[in-house]
């Protein structure tokens, strides 16, 4: 009786104001804060140490998900999620290269992100012509050998979007020691429509018999057909949904699926080697 009563009071701590404002206090205290990074820091290293003892997989996807519903949860404009999204990016991308993971393909923005406000859309289409111009002149992209490539219906975005994608594909066409992929104007059923259409052409010209078509073949038709392996290993989802979204919908056959509940923008190193590890844990179960 005294627990429940206890437990009581604990609640309406939390929901008070005062709380919330101690609360938010002690988080942005310096001190706090140090210990926090260091225990993650500390943490981050096991669990790194961890990970490499086992077959990492070869191919990430992940469903960046959340920034503007953390953003309005900081108490900040819609627009500043993404840009903190993009700086998350950066961090993943690190990641990958520390552990060796030849690819990554990341849901920047759907066909249906279209329908959202118009300010916002054109707030992400600055933020990704910047990306995609910084990423052509980045020393790191050439000196890892970084193939870039911008999946997904391409002739949707404006003309300076397009041409910047057009100019980091072209630069980097010819790498082959990591492959990154950013979908952006992209959707799966989109694609397998695509897919079919070219397929369907180029059975009427001759170039294919029907007979010919096989699981592969549509592959080969696909925005992925240039990786090594189009399929996912792992495909990653932020901000608590357990959905799929549209994404990479042929691809995903056999991929395994991991939700994390955190937004895209607090993502962290150590959510990231909590995924590859429940990864590593399902291999093992199925003998692989």
């Amino acid at each position: 009786m005294l627990r429940k009563e206890i437990e009581k009071l604990s609640e309406k701590a939390i929901e008070s104001r005062f709380f919330r404002q101690v609360m938010r206090q002690i988080k942005h205290n310096r001190i706090f804060e140090i210990i926090q990074r260091e225990t993650e820091r500390v943490y981050a290293k096991k669990l790194m140490e961890e990970v490499k003892k086992n077959p990492l997989p070869n191919h990430i996807a992940i469903i960046m998900d959340g920034n503007r519903r953390y953003a309005v949860q900081q108490g900040m404009p819609p627009y500043k999620g993404h840009e903190l999204g993009k700086d998350k990016l950066k961090d993943v991308v690190k990641w990958c290269h520390e552990l060796g993971i030849k690819i990554l393909t990341v849901f920047a923005f759907s066909t249906d992100n279209f329908k959202r406000p118009k300010e916002e859309v054109e707030h992400l289409m600055r933020l990704f012509e910047q990306d995609l111009k910084r990423l052509a002149e980045d020393e790191k992209v050439k000196e890892n050998r970084v193939r870039i490539k911008v999946i997904g219906e391409i002739e949707l975005l404006p003309e300076n979007v397009r041409k910047a994608a057009e100019e980091v594909m072209e630069k980097t066409k010819d790498f082959d020691n990591y492959f990154f992929n950013i979908a952006i104007g992209y959707g799966g059923r989109e694609e397998l429509v695509e897919a079919m259409k070219r397929i369907a052409k180029d059975v009427k010209e001759g170039k294919l018999r029907p007979e010919e078509i096989s699981k592969e073949v549509i592959s080969s038709y696909l925005y992925t057909s240039h990786l090594p392996i189009p399929d996912p290993d792992l495909i990653l989802r932020t901000s608590g949904e357990e959905r799929i979204s549209n994404f990479l919908l042929w691809q995903l056959a056999y991929s395994e699926l991991y939700f994390a509940d955190v937004y895209w923008p607090s993502f962290k190193k150590t959510d990231f080697l909590k995924a590859i590890l429940s990864y590593q844990r399902r291999q093992r179960r199925y003998g692989k």
